[in-house]
């Protein structure tokens, strides 16, 4: 018995990309308050009624956006070294992979995260970093931060900011690094970070 999911009308798949596409050209123009049905289905080149076939009205649109922006930077999250010698090495190649992922599709991230038009999209991938970041700290890092005596919620509100944050800023400056040099230099600034936690600063005895 074949257990596959079915597969979507590759025409269904093509109009929906024509209207994400429209709309993203758009948001690049104006201000979403501005955009109507109308505007997309015209720079799409489809009928205002077959935009009805497929999404409800533009909030539902950017709910099904959002959710398939989630669908695949879980994807790419999922990815995982065949044998990886750390779990630091582990959560480095899964940032890599994250921010490949981004560049490879920096129009509509540029876009929906780069700018403050589509608050969505941001709120959706804090909330989805906040839960990758929490199965960490439990799986890996959970004894660090209890011996630091940093309360776990105050270590994920920290860690999923700094991490949107530096992709955020990254979109915005039009990406001057490629993804695997930022990565590093994210976990070596959390390394750093940590290793402050337990080492004192050096006192001047001058």
């Amino acid at each position: 018995m074949n257990q596959d999911k079915p597969r979507t009308d590759p025409r269904i798949l093509r109009t929906r990309q024509l209207l994400k596409d429209a709309l993203i050209d758009l948001l690049q123009e104006m201000e979403i308050e501005k955009i109507s049905v109308n505007r997309i289905s015209e720079r799409a080149t489809i009928n205002r009624v077959t935009f009805y076939l497929h999404y409800r009205d533009i909030p539902d649109m950017l709910e099904k956006m959002a959710d398939e922006m989630i669908g695949d930077i879980q994807n790419a999250l999922n990815s995982k070294p065949l044998h990886p010698n750390s779990a630091e090495e582990k959560d480095l190649w899964v940032m890599v992979n994250l921010l490949e992922h981004i560049a490879e599709h920096a129009k509509f991230y540029k876009v929906v995260l780069g700018s403050k038009r589509t608050p969505i999209f941001t709120e959706r991938l804090l909330k989805m970093l906040s839960e990758t970041i929490t199965n960490s700290l439990e799986n890996h890092r959970k004894s660090f931060i209890l011996d630091a005596g940093i309360q776990k919620d105050i270590a994920i509100w920290y860690g999923s900011a700094a991490l949107i944050g530096t992709i955020v800023a990254w979109i915005r400056n039009d990406m001057p690094y490629t993804p695997q040099f930022l990565a590093k230099q994210f976990f070596l600034l959390l390394k750093l970070h940590h290793k402050d936690l337990f080492i004192p600063p050096k006192m001047d005895l001058h």
